[in-house]
């Protein structure tokens, strides 16, 4: 008996899947890996990204004018959305230009640890500004005609906690990730 030919079939290597901007008869900058913009974990990212920036922007359009009342709590919640936003976006540009990068970074105990972190962090700032925002802004409210400050930074705590919750789930995927689980 006779054996016939095996075929071999290599994956084409990271840099040419498919990756960059289509143009009308090729590919042009294949380096781009916009395809991770739309999986799971980019679609995560871009999340996180996304819910953090609007509560910075929410922070600084409404809370700067209260930050002096609110203490502490405005200044906390402003530095964990500006940080974790911060990482995020350069997490993002990384697993973007490079998959090589998003393949290292991602095996690396970076993600979960960041992840973990911005998760506690954005729960505790919620927390502290939730108590914060109830007890400073809302007589204010009560007795003030439009008074845009407490929705805004009302809305911002509950944010901060979707943010949270989100950045938790991440950090649990990127653990799996790390540790090779599916």
């Amino acid at each position: 008996m006779t054996r016939g030919p095996t075929i071999v079939r290599v994956a084409p290597s990271a840099g040419h899947s498919g990756g960059g901007i289509k143009c009308c008869c090729c590919r042009c900058c294949e380096c781009i890996n916009f395809g991770y913009l739309t999986s799971q974990h980019g679609i995560i990212k871009l999340a996180e990204a996304m819910l953090g920036g609007l509560c910075q922007s929410l922070l600084v359009k409404y809370g700067m004018s209260e930050a002096s009342v609110m203490g502490s709590a405005f200044h906390g919640f402003l530095t964990t959305a500006s940080a974790c936003l911060l990482t995020t976006s350069l997490l993002i540009a990384c697993y973007v230009l490079s998959s090589n990068s998003q393949q290292l970074i991602r095996q690396s105990i970076f993600e979960f640890v960041f992840n973990a972190v911005a998760c506690f962090l954005y729960l505790s700032a919620s927390s502290y500004m939730g108590v914060a925002v109830n007890i400073y802004l809302y007589p204010r409210y009560s007795l003030i005609n439009m008074y845009a400050a407490y929705p805004a930074m009302t809305a911002v705590y509950y944010i901060g906690v979707i943010v949270g919750i989100v950045h938790g789930v991440d950090a649990y995927i990127s653990y799996k990730y790390h540790k090779g689980i599916r």
